[in-house]
């Protein structure tokens, strides 16, 4: 049985909370709440997967990359989201 101290996430909440998961700022009972959710919510984990993606492309623009070589790319991506 899971500890309920660490599993009461709800999604908007990690939804808030992503940045500084990523950010590595969260404490770490924040932390272990966070990852317990990502376990039991498969959308949320998508969600994850989606910000992290965001933020390494997004890491590429200050580089010259132009919009239509970065569009298909970003499009793809989140087409295959949409569709599992």
């Amino acid at each position: 049985m899971t500890d309920p101290n660490t599993s009461d996430l709800m999604c908007r909440e990690l939804v808030e909370l992503v940045s500084g998961y990523l950010g590595e700022a969260l404490t770490e009972h924040e932390r272990a709440r966070f990852e317990q959710h990502l376990l039991e919510c498969p959308p949320c984990t998508d969600y994850l997967a989606q910000m992290k993606t965001t933020i390494e492309l997004a890491g590429t623009l200050g580089k010259s990359v132009s919009r239509e070589s970065l569009e298909p790319s970003l499009l793809a991506v989140f087409r295959s989201w949409h569709q599992k």
